[in-house]
């Protein structure tokens, strides 16, 4: 490839040299009426030779040959102008220092335009090349429509344009914008609107299949706009994909190689989260920073998003044998330079974990371990207590034992007056994690508390995707049921900011947007799926399970939301327990673990948290299945 490359900048080379020599020469045959004088041969002569040595430098310095040919575009074209301009004057200053008044200045004029036109052709050639008689055949290629003639959607075309390979060629565009209508972008038309697709596709293939598939080109665009975008594609009967969001475009991958098909993510319309990175880089880098839940997918994450800040040592520490070998592969192939080290071992277990910090002299925590399952949780209230209540005991106490510097803990919405297990148990830690040290204590310690994450372990979405390839039925708890969603990787980049800017003892809270109502979810999952609700695809409602609420908050009646420097990020500030109110409080809940007293434990979570209001464990609510709804029937009840 090198090589190929070595010899299409000598070819190009070459091509400029005849083309100095050619434009020199026509522009003296047009001065003379194509009978040039034998008393101004010796002036051609030397001319040609000033502007070979003139000429050719000044292309190499102004960078003609550092951008590929298949991809050159305006700033290219300025480059040419700009040498040439150079070229041009520096030749005719040599000229009349060397040859005086007997060089025409008309040829100097001439030669400059002659010379300028003739290398944009050179350096634009393999683009007028694939432009114009590049084979297209229509058995080979697919004809596509581009959702959004912006930025993105121009550069989509110019991309497919220069790649020869490619299996798409660009019919149209479809914008919302009037102002757009019947324009043409790189001499590709705007067809219509968005809500028009259905009545272009059918024009366009009337007479054969031509379009046969759309691809949205909006990085930018809002949750609505994404749904409403794929609403119309539906609509006009073909397939449809979309380009990344503006966070996954940053990656620096080709646009065209990342054409997918249209994700969860994308109906959520999360915008991407500007992350402080030199305060991030400032908080990590060179230190050593513990990840509880490692395997996890919110410990996962943190770890990938950590270990771009360069750590001193990352610390992974997790039970799950598999899952932390999995990580460990992934974050070793990605970082070989990262210092990684792999700690199996279990909250619960206080001589571990010290231990671990000991051993690595820990600076900073992200405590991701944590039993989050709310219906097994209700079934399993001993194992919750223990691992997420005494997990979260045994590490803050040795944080503070070993002076680390700053340590958050995950936290989630089900913490706001909880009806179940684990959000109890989650208020518990967030009290503990707040809690005044006696004496003076460096540790700051934090929470940060957000919804449900897409796509992690257990959440709705893999569900739905499993009973979607299994041909149904999605089975929803309550047609009213809302929760609150955002991305693993926004949730992550929060979390990592939030432990930046923590003075101690805060609960921060994410901006989560809107709750979303889980039936309407299900219905796009399916439409993404290519099916249709209620015909291809069932959705029946089983009835809300024990400790589940029909909508989750964000904060408590009494909390109030402070703003703060962060963007998507609150803080709520409480009166701090005292330490040995806490202490106490744990020993009592030791010994009702060890008499194994749920009943009697669930009331002394209660003293603790007592705007819990337990559900009736024992007793699980039937499994109602309501009658099939049509989308609006739902939508108006």
């Amino acid at each position: 490839m090198k090589n190929h490359r070595n010899i299409d900048v000598w070819l190009e080379r070459a091509c400029h040299l005849t083309v100095v020599g050619l434009s020199l020469t026509a522009a003296f045959l047009l001065r003379f009426d194509f009978a040039i004088p034998a008393s101004v041969v010796p002036i051609w002569k030397q001319a040609l030779l000033i502007a070979i040595l003139v000429k050719l430098p000044i292309f190499d310095w102004v960078g003609f040959y550092r951008s590929l040919r298949r991809f050159v575009s305006i700033p290219d074209l300025y480059l040419v102008f700009l040498g040439n301009v150079a070229g041009s004057l520096l030749l005719a200053a040599m000229s009349m220092f060397f040859t005086g008044p007997a060089m025409p200045r008309s040829v100097l004029i001439m030669d400059g335009i002659l010379c300028f036109v003739a290398t944009a052709l050179v350096r634009f050639s393999v683009r007028i090349y694939n432009a114009t008689f590049r084979e297209r055949s229509a058995e080979q290629r697919t004809g596509i429509l581009i959702y959004g003639a912006g930025a993105a959607g121009a550069e989509l075309a110019r991309e497919i344009h220069a790649n020869r390979n490619t299996k798409y060629e660009v019919k149209g565009f479809l914008d919302d914008d009037p102002l757009k209508q019947n324009a043409r972008i790189m001499g590709i038309p705007v067809l219509g609107q968005g809500r028009e697709a259905y009545s272009v596709v059918r024009q366009r293939n009337r007479r054969g299949p031509s379009v046969g598939e759309i691809i949205i080109a909006m990085p930018s665009a809002t949750g609505q706009q994404m749904r409403e975008t794929l609403a119309n594609c539906r609509a006009a009967g073909v397939p449809c994909k979309t380009i990344p969001g503006i966070d996954e475009l940053l990656s620096g991958r080709v646009l065209l190689a990342q054409v997918r098909n249209p994700s969860v993510q994308d109906l959520l319309g999360r915008q991407q989260v500007r992350l402080d990175e030199a305060h991030v880089a400032a908080s990590i880098a060179g230190r050593s920073v513990l990840v509880t839940g490692a395997a996890g997918s919110i410990g996962s994450e943190l770890c990938r998003q950590v270990a771009r800040f360069g750590p001193g040592c990352l610390i992974a520490f997790d039970q799950a044998e598999s899952d932390l070998f999995r990580i460990e592969n992934e974050l070793r192939e990605r970082y070989p330079e990262l210092e990684l080290v792999t700690a199996l071992g279990n909250i619960r277990e206080a001589e571990r974990l010290s231990e671990v910090m000991r051993q690595h002299a820990v600076e900073s925590i992200f405590h991701a371990a944590a039993y989050k399952h709310v219906p097994m949780m209700e079934s399993h209230p001993l194992e919750a207590v223990c691992n997420n209540v005494l997990g979260t005991w045994n590490l803050v106490r040795a944080a503070r034992g070993h002076n680390v510097r700053n340590l958050l803990m995950i936290s989630s919405d089900k913490a706001v007056n909880p009806s179940c297990v684990m959000g109890a148990t989650k208020r518990v830690c967030e009290r503990i994690v707040s809690s005044r040290w006696p004496g003076n204590g460096q540790t700051k310690c934090v929470s940060v508390r957000f919804g449900n994450v897409l796509g992690s372990n257990g959440s709705v979405v893999p569900v739905f995707q499993a009973q979607i390839a299994a041909g149904g039925p999605i089975k929803v708890t309550h047609p009213d049921a809302r929760r609150f969603f955002m991305t693993i990787s926004e949730a992550v980049s929060l979390v990592i900011q939030a432990s930046t800017r923590t003075e101690g003892s805060e609960i921060f809270v994410l901006d989560m947007g809107e709750p979303i109502r889980i039936v309407d979810l299900a219905e796009n999952m399916i439409r993404l799926a290519g099916k249709v609700p209620y015909e291809d695809i069932d959705i029946q409602f089983t009835g809300m399970r024990p400790g589940e609420k029909l909508m989750e908050e964000i904060r408590g009646k009494s909390e109030r939301l402070i703003p703060t420097s962060m963007e998507k990020m609150h803080a709520i500030q409480e009166q701090p327990l005292v330490w040995d109110k806490i202490n106490g409080w744990i020993e009592e809940l030791k010994e009702l673990i060890a008499e194994r007293q749920e009943r009697r434990i669930i009331a002394h979570l209660q003293t603790l948290v007592p705007e819990y209001t337990p559900s009736m464990r024992g007793a699980p609510q039937p499994v109602i299945m309501l009658p099939v709804k049509r989308p609006s029937e739902l939508r108006s009840a």
